[in-house]
């Protein structure tokens, strides 16, 4: 089922910094993460997740309240020095109410106790910014990637300013590939994605479809779609 994507005012994705010192968690939440389409960074200490926080200026932290080094509440009180309204989910191990009371009284906004679901994280992160971003953040239907845009949900497509008329199943491809501009998609991921089966010797539906899709979006200009050779495909601006 399509929702809409959360995208900073220029169009480019929202970035998310997630802080975690166990870097399988850390990892895993940032794959969720970058597979519905924001833009991740991690960190691992306190000092690093501070100064990641000013490189990277994200729109929204997951921090979790035990590090190495500082804790969560130092660190989330340091990056509210320069970003007062930067919304932060605290990851915890505890449930105590004083820990949620301490939490939330440091500015935290919302808490998720481990272990946790990866799908009720992002939820409840993109419920934040929602609620957070009216100012800072804009929510639209319509994705776009250099000159071609879809729209989720009148589901017409242009590349330029010519048309593109798609099936029904072209334009679910075609929304994963721009849902994740730049990044290699596996055979196998698109499959579950778009058709919502396991990999297993159905490949050639991938590329049959990748096929047809080329046909439509790339036919007479600067090619978008690109395969990449053993690892799968690729959408991104021409140029």
């Amino acid at each position: 089922m399509a929702t809409s994507e959360l995208t900073r005012p220029d169009g480019s994705p929202l970035r998310v910094l997630v802080v975690d010192d166990e870097v399988n968690i850390a990892e895993l939440i940032s794959m969720a993460l970058r597979y519905e389409g924001f833009d991740v960074t991690t960190a691992h200490t306190g000092n690093r997740a501070v100064q990641a926080a000013k490189d990277t200026d994200p729109d929204a932290v997951v921090l979790d309240v035990m590090l190495p080094d500082l804790d969560g509440l130092e660190v989330l009180r340091r990056m509210r020095g320069s970003d007062p309204h930067l919304p932060v989910v605290f990851l915890t191990a505890r449930d105590a109410v004083e820990d949620r009371i301490a939490g939330l009284t440091a500015g935290g906004d919302d808490y998720v106790t481990k272990p946790f679901s990866l799908e009720e994280l992002v939820a409840r992160l993109r419920g934040l910014m929602r609620r957070a971003g009216a100012q800072q953040i804009t929510e639209s239907n319509v994705l776009s990637v250099g000159d071609l845009t879809l729209d989720e949900d009148s589901h017409e497509v242009f590349r330029g300013d010519d048309e593109i008329t798609l099936t029904a199943t072209e334009f679910e491809l075609l929304r994963f590939l721009m849902r994740n501009p730049r990044r290699v998609l596996s055979k196998a991921q698109i499959l579950d994605r778009v058709w919502n089966y396991d990999f297993g010797g159905q490949a050639n539906v991938v590329e049959l479809y990748i096929s047809y899709l080329r046909k439509k979006v790339d036919a007479g200009r600067e090619p978008m779609i690109h395969t990449m050779r053993g690892a799968g495909y690729v959408l991104k601006p021409a140029g």
